[in-house]
């Protein structure tokens, strides 16, 4: 059990690393590139789209092509741990 606590505890601080590095700083430049301005103005320029299922598919492509090779990782590191006892 506590072996699983410890990898719990390190994917854990990983992932929040990650999120924190990304999530920080693109936060921070849309608050001062006038992004904020921007995404109204286009929201009220809208037109209709043909279909919004391609930025979907593409979206979720991209999110499951991240969890696998974060899985893949974890995997592998796992492995080369266990050959090395």
């Amino acid at each position: 059990m506590a072996d699983v606590v410890k990898w719990w505890t390190r994917l854990t601080a990983a992932l929040t690393g990650a999120v924190l590095a990304l999530v920080i700083p693109a936060h921070a430049w849309a608050a001062s590139n006038g992004v904020g301005e921007v995404a109204i103005e286009a929201t009220r320029r809208r037109t209709r789209s043909r279909g919004g299922f391609g930025f979907l598919f593409g979206g979720g492509l991209c999110c499951l092509l991240v969890i696998g090779t974060v899985v893949l990782v974890v995997l592998l590191i796992s492995r080369n741990r266990k050959r090395r006892r």
